[in-house]
C-alpha cells in the first residue's frame, strides 16, 4: 500500500485518520504530535533538567530517543535518565535499560526496591498474590523514583505513557466509580517533581513503531504480574471497543482532561509524612503499602 502523502510504500495505517504512512511522513507524524503536547502544556522550559523514566522497554525507550532528538542540541535543557529495579526474576534487566542510555550519550541512575525499602516486587507477590501487584509496585515505584528525581536535581520526569495507557486510566478509574481520581487538578503536589507525557496523545502501536524504527535492544516483554490486575481486563475491553469506534481512546482521553480542568487552579499546603518525611495527601500512601505488604499472609 502506498503512502497517502507520497508515493512511498507505506509502514502503517492509522484507522483514526484514515491515512496509510510512510516511515518519513509517519516520523513526522509522531513527533508533530508529541511537540504539540509538549508546546500545548509547556511542560519543557529552559533551565529544566528532564528526568526519563527508563525502564528498557519501548514506550519508555522510544520517548527518551525522541526527547534526546528534540533536546540534545539545546544548552539550556538537561537530560538524563532514572532506573528502578523492582525486584521482578527475569525481567527488566537494569543494564539492558543503560545500554540504551549509552547508546545516545545521557546520563543514568539507578535504584533498587531492595536497596530502598528492603524487599522485592516478588517477596510482596509471594506474600500478597497479583491481584494488587501493580497497586503496590505503582505506589512504591513512584515514590522510588521521587525521592532519585530530587537528589539529582530533576525538574521534569518524563515518562512514556501513551494514549492507550491514558484512556484505560479514566476508564478504570470510571469502573471503580473513583471521582476523586476523575476529577483530580492536573498538577503535581509541592514536593513531587512533575510529571510530563509527551506521548499520551499518540497510540500504543505507533509508539512501538517508532521505537522499533528507531531504537535496538529494548525489552518486549511485559510484565509477569501484570496479567491478573485490572487494567488488563479494561485493556482488552478498550481495544475490542475501539475497534469498531476507532476515536474511542482519544474521546476517553479528552473527557479525562475537561473532568479535571474546573480543578486545575485548586491548591493545597504541603503535607508532609511523619514517618518518612517525603510529600503526601491526606496520607503517604507508600508507608501504607510498606506496612501491607510486610506483613506475611
Amino acid at each position: 500500500m502506498q503512502c497517502s502523502k507520497c508515493r512511498r510504500e507505506a509502514v502503517i495505517y492509522q484507522r483514526y485518520s484514515g491515512l496509510h504512512l510512510c516511515e518519513q511522513h509517519f516520523n513526522r507524524d509522531f513527533e508533530a504530535k508529541a511537540k504539540r503536547a509538549i508546546r500545548e502544556h509547556r511542560w519543557i522550559e529552559s533551565g529544566d533538567t528532564v528526568a526519563v523514566a527508563l525502564s528498557g522497554g519501548k514506550d519508555s525507550s522510544a520517548v527518551l530517543f525522541f526527547l534526546h532528538r528534540l533536546l540534545g542540541e539545546r544548552r539550556d535543557v538537561r537530560l538524563m535518565v532514572i532506573t528502578v529495579d523492582e525486584g521482578i526474576g527475569g525481567y527488566r534487566d537494569p543494564g539492558r535499560a543503560r545500554a540504551i542510555a549509552d547508546r545516545v550519550g545521557v546520563p543514568w541512575v539507578t535504584a533498587t526496591f531492595a536497596e530502598a525499602y528492603g524487599i522485592t516486587l516478588d517477596t510482596i507477590v509471594a506474600r500478597k498474590g497479583t491481584g494488587l501487584s501493580c497497586s503496590y509496585c505503582g505506589v512504591l515505584r513512584r515514590a522510588l523514583m521521587n525521592r532519585i528525581a530530587r537528589e539529582e536535581g530533576v525538574t521534569k520526569f518524563a515518562y512514556g505513557f501513551n494514549l492507550d495507557d491514558e484512556a484505560q486510566s479514566v476508564l478504570m478509574n470510571a469502573l471503580r466509580g473513583d471521582a476523586e481520581r476523575l476529577t483530580r487538578p492536573m498538577r503535581e503536589a509541592e514536593g513531587m517533581v512533575p510529571r510530563i507525557k509527551p506521548f499520551m496523545y499518540i497510540p500504543e502501536r505507533e509508539v512501538a513503531l517508532y521505537a522499533f524504527l528507531h531504537v535496538e535492544g529494548f525489552d518486549l516483554a511485559g510484565c509477569p504480574y501484570a496479567g491478573d490486575a485490572l487494567r488488563g481486563d479494561v485493556r482488552g475491553i478498550l481495544d475490542e471497543y475501539t475497534y469498531r469506534h476507532p476515536a474511542t481512546k482519544y474521546s476517553l482521553v479528552n473527557l479525562g482532561e475537561t473532568l479535571r480542568e474546573p480543578a486545575k487552579n485548586h491548591t493545597e499546603g504541603l503535607r508532609v509524612c511523619e514517618r518518612c518525611g517525603e510529600p503526601c495527601g491526606k496520607i503517604c500512601r507508600t508507608c501504607q503499602v510498606l506496612d501491607e505488604v510486610r506483613k506475611g499472609g
